[in-house]
Formats: structure tokens, sequence, C-alpha cells
């Protein structure tokens, strides 16, 4: 049996019971004993930012929107992958989430929140969108994204009306890279209904083993610009071990109602 040494606790921004603990060498996060994240598996979180940026021209100021903290590693994937004059805004609803990312966290992915170029909203991503073309890429991993949602207030980010507020938050030709813990065809079609172009990725949640994620690299699609035919949208695998393009996961954890993140084994 697993021990489970606690680091801190605290509770969720609706009242639910928030742990942290140190489990084997790996911190793990849960909302009523169920695991929201760990430490132990952070490849498809990395790989997320890795495609949604690799060989873009985003000039010399992008700004980058990353929904979700979690433990910093999407956020620290996407730092690395631009440069010095960027700016990252990056949405946590938790409090005690930032906390801990500040403090034992933190050292995990290097600190991200200390980079210069890190500008922290505490509260809901859905808040910073709808304000105008002022991203580049929006970057979501949230809940367990639009195949299995466990908490229904965010389906207003993956639904018809949710993707065309983020079409209209994104400058010409930005991207929507979304996490998910399985294939949603329905969720292709929306993204394709709102003007963007779309290839999937399934992705191992650890580089030699774990669950498959599946992740979705959306980029809108100027004015008569015509979108590819509906089979190519299933992309190439990311870096490192992924499951085969037919492959479909059966199920995943899933968030608590309150908690605002999920995570695979």
């Amino acid at each position: 049996m697993t021990s489970r040494n606690l680091v801190a606790r605290s509770l969720t921004p609706d009242g639910e019971a928030l742990t942290l603990t140190l489990e084997q060498g790996d911190h793990v996060v849960r909302v009523r004993g169920e695991v929201l994240m760990s430490s132990r598996v952070s490849g498809s979180e990395e790989a997320l930012a890795r495609l949604a940026l690799a060989e873009r021209d985003m000039g010399r100021q992008p700004r980058v929107l990353v929904g979700g903290l979690g433990m910093g590693f999407t956020l620290r994937a996407t730092l690395d992958a631009l440069g010095p004059r960027a700016t990252v805004e990056v949405a946590e609803l938790s409090p005690a989430v930032v906390r801990w990312n500040r403090e034992r966290l933190g050292a995990l992915a290097g600190h991200p929140l200390r980079d210069a170029r890190v500008a922290l909203y505490e509260g809901d991503v859905a808040e910073r969108l709808g304000r105008g073309a002022l991203y580049d890429a929006i970057l979501l991993d949230v809940d367990n994204g639009p195949a299995a949602l466990s908490a229904a207030a965010n389906a207003r980010l993956y639904d018809t009306r949710g993707l065309s507020v983020i079409a209209r938050s994104l400058r010409p030709r930005g991207v929507l890279a979304v996490w998910s813990v399985a294939d949603d065809p329905r969720f292709s079609k929306r993204l394709r209904s709102a003007g963007f172009d779309v290839l999937r990725h399934h992705v191992r949640a650890r580089p030699d083993a774990g669950a498959t994620h599946v992740l979705s690299i959306a980029t809108l699609l100027g004015p008569g610009e015509r979108r590819p035919p509906a089979g190519s949208e299933r992309g190439p695998a990311a870096r490192g071990p992924a499951a085969p393009a037919d492959r479909r996961r059966a199920g995943g954890a899933r968030r608590p109602p309150a908690a605002g993140r999920r995570r695979g084994r």
C-alpha cells in the first residue's frame, strides 16, 4: 500500500477539502480523496504547449493565455517555447494551488511563476476571454476536457458559444490547444464550425507508460481560407511513446465537481 504523507490542506473555492500529499516521491493533489493531479504524469501537459507553439510565427511579442496552472508543467513548457519578450497569462481558480506552486510545488517545473514574463490571474479562465483579439495562443487544461466534463459549468468553454468567444479572443492565425481525457469527434466538428483547422494528437501521460490523452491543436483560419477535409484532422503523435491513431481511451480519472482539475494515471 502506498504511503501518503500530508504536506498541506486547504479548501476549494466551493468549500471542498483539498489536500497535497507526498507519495513515494511524487506530489499528489486530491479533492475528497480523488486525484486531481500528480507530478508523476506530466507528459501530456508539456506536450500541450510544445504542439501548440512549435514552428509558429507569433511575432516578437507573443501573448499566450494558459487556463489551469496545475503543477506548472504546461506553463513551464510554454515559457520554454517562447522568447524573452513574450507575455504569458495563467489563470488558476484555486488560491491554494497558486500558493502551493509558489512554495512546495514550484521546483517541480523550475518555478515558472517566478518568470518575469508571467502574469498570474487568480480566477476563472473564462473571465479572460471575450475582451478582444488579444492572444496568439490559448491553452486550456481545464476539467476532463470536452469529452468527459465533471462540472457542468465548464461546458461554456467548449460549447458552440464558448468556441466563438475563444475565436474572437485570438489574433489572426491564432491557436487554441485543448487537453482532454478522451477523444470527442463532436468537439472537433464544433471547432471546425467555429472557423478552426484541427489536428488531434494522442499522447501518453508519462514518457513510457500511462493513460493516453488527446490534445486538440486548432488553428484559427482567416477569411477565405479553406478547411482541410474532416478526415485529415488527426495529427501525428507528440514526441515520446503515443497510442496508435485509432485508439480510444475508455475512461479516466474524473475530477470532483468543485475542483477545476483532473488527472489520468
